[in-house]
């Protein structure tokens, strides 16, 4: 069933695009950087793109950035969120559409519980130490990671 779903979304997705670009010129998404209290950073593989990426989704018509997130964690890998996450930046991508802003937020460990939950849309999700991220990460969630950890000043784009 997941081998569907990839195929499905490789065919579905330049459709997607066209349809995005044309009318929902602006679009905007959320992503969690997610630490457990060993310091270690929550991870997902989706069942229909390759590579780890940070939790997180599109911001839905009538939805708040923060009731997206909490919708977006709970629904990819059962976290559900009590405390006040930090927003870490807004970030613009224009790399598949006109004008898509992805809001991080970062939680910290005591902010939310973690009840593991099978989503349809993610293949797999873990924790990782910084020092031993998977090699697949995309290269945005690296540079997400390290600009947050390490104190940098975040790049404007995704």
């Amino acid at each position: 069933m997941p081998h569907f779903r990839a195929l499905l979304w490789k065919v579905a997705r330049p459709l997607a695009r066209l349809y995005w670009r044309v009318r929902r010129p602006l679009t905007a998404g959320v992503r969690a950087m997610v630490f457990d209290a060993e310091g270690r950073v929550l991870l997902v593989r989706h069942t229909y793109i390759a590579g780890w990426y940070l939790p997180g989704g599109g911001v839905e018509r009538g939805e708040t950035m923060l009731t997206s997130l909490k919708r977006e964690l709970d629904e990819e890998v059962g976290v559900l969120l009590h405390g006040v996450p930090r927003l870490a930046g807004l970030f613009a991508n224009f790399r598949e559409f006109k004008s898509d802003h992805v809001a991080l937020y970062v939680l910290e460990h005591g902010v939310y519980k973690h009840v593991p939950r099978k989503s349809p849309e993610i293949a797999e999700a873990g924790f990782f130490a910084l020092a031993e991220l998977p090699e697949a990460i995309s290269i945005s969630t690296r540079r997400r990671i390290a600009e947050v950890v390490e104190g940098r000043a975040p790049d404007e784009l995704w």
